[in-house]
């Protein structure tokens, strides 16, 4: 009622001025949105005996040559005819900063189109750089391994990271095959773990299972789903009804059997995942086997305390030759390296870096040994020194356990070739191997790495 009643009141008012009219037919749009526009217009004729007419098109004077395409073109729009109108120095001055808006968007435009031209060419010369590498190692080295492996040209080319199309292959040659697996024991022992699934699908409760060891219920069927739904779950591949997930479930499996021992430890699907992308299932079932039969990984995965703690002071030598600043922080925070350092070496950085850096990261470890994997940890520390500097016990620990999603292979590759692996002329072996000699001796105080 109340809108119908201004309706009538200013219907009566706006009689003469066109300005008064248009801005009258705007504010009864405003009042009465469900009413079509022809209602208006014919109700107003009525009651006035004027026709309703649109605002003139002369009303918007132009004093560019286009239609605005966006709000920053409206700086040169003149102001509605019923508002004083813009004065020279304010149109000049308006023009100026449309012209500096204009000018500065298109440095930004030319800015964007050059960084996007040099990650291309960065992107063909990187294309022409694996291509060139795949024809040596697919020609030159492989056919000649055991030769070639070790030689200067070599080490530098696998440094550069090797060619998707050939790592699985330099993978399986660098990591070996001394447990002797042959493709038909891998069978067996998948037949073995299938077997064992369907009896364990026929009871209640795997505990009700008699028999059945406390390695064999760590590696139960559930808890082995339950990690491969967990398994780079951004790509899809691994999850239920994925082209892998069959194939890492298989492999998972027949590891339990084949090392009940070991059993299945969490951690253990990012690294069979790795290997499946990169090789056949009986060939990555092999090296996987092989992989965590080395020193360092079957230490960590039958959670051999003593150790592992080995391998932490031994990292914490290298830690204070490289990062003695970084390392009295820690300690002032009694910041030790199991917190960061155990999901880190359990799945190989695969699940703590991009996958493609992970990969990177693995071509060497394989041409390197267990040394790389601490390497590469004082490489993340050192990549990140100035910002954990800052930081105090809780937000360390919450960084180091979720690295930043942007980390390039670039930067990181270049604080791993700043870390030196030598202490008082002493490398890694040498090290590790006076921490253990420290140890069994009882002699803590002697290895910097082992005071409190």
């Amino acid at each position: 009622m109340w809108e119908v009643l201004e309706y009538n009141f200013l219907c009566e008012w706006c009689l003469s001025d066109d300005s008064v009219q248009n801005l009258f037919l705007g504010r009864v749009q405003w009042l009465t949105p469900a009413v079509p526009a022809l209602w208006e217009a014919e109700e107003y004729e009525a009651r006035t005996g004027r026709t309703c007419k649109p605002p003139p098109q002369s009303s918007r004077r132009k004093n560019f040559e286009f239609e605005p395409l966006s709000t920053t073109a409206l700086i040169l729009e003149d102001r509605p005819s019923n508002l004083p109108a813009k004065s020279v120095e304010e149109a000049l001055r308006h023009r100026q900063e449309y012209d500096e808006m204009v000018a500065e968007a298109k440095k930004r435009e030319i800015k964007e189109a050059h960084k996007r031209k040099r990650i291309m060419k960065e992107r063909f010369k990187q294309e022409e750089n694996i291509a060139s590498a795949m024809v040596i190692w697919i020609n030159e080295i492989l056919p000649n391994w055991e030769v070639m492996r070790s030689t200067r040209r070599v080490r530098e080319l696998w440094w550069q990271g090797l060619p998707p199309s050939v790592r699985g292959k330099v993978w399986s040659l660098a990591v070996g095959n001394e447990l002797n697996i042959t493709p038909e024991l891998y069978e067996i022992f998948l037949s073995r773990a299938k077997e064992r699934w369907k009896s364990f699908s026929e009871t209640s409760s795997e505990n009700d299972t008699e028999g059945v060891s406390v390695a064999d219920r760590e590696a139960s069927l559930e808890l082995i789903k339950l990690d491969i739904s967990r398994t780079f779950p951004s790509l899809y591949i691994f999850q239920k009804g994925g082209p892998y997930h069959d194939v890492l479930h298989s492999i998972l499996g027949a590891y339990t059997c084949y090392r009940p021992d070991v059993g299945y430890v969490q951690g253990m699907s990012f690294i069979a995942a790795v290997l499946i992308l990169n090789l056949e299932e009986a060939d990555a079932f092999i090296a996987f086997a092989n992989l965590l039969n080395k020193p360092c990984q079957l230490a960590f995965f039958r959670v051999d305390h003593s150790m592992m703690l080995k391998y932490f002071a031994t990292f914490e030598v290298f830690f204070e030759e490289n990062l003695s600043k970084l390392f009295l922080h820690f300690k002032s925070y009694s910041l030790t390296p199991d917190i960061y350092l155990i999901d880190w070496i359990f799945t190989l950085y695969s699940k703590s870096l991009p996958l493609d850096l992970a990969c990177r990261v693995w071509d060497v470890f394989c041409r390197d040994g267990e040394e790389f994997l601490f390497r590469t940890g004082l490489g993340i520390l050192r990549l990140y020194e100035d910002i954990l500097l800052q930081m105090d016990f809780i937000h360390i620990a919450q960084f180091l356990t979720k690295l930043p999603e942007d980390i390039t292979s670039e930067k990181l590759f270049s604080c791993i070739a700043a870390i030196q692996m030598q202490n008082s002329t002493k490398k890694w072996t040498q090290v590790f191997a006076s921490v253990m000699k420290d140890i069994k001796e009882g002699d803590k105080n002697s290895s910097p790495a082992l005071k409190s």
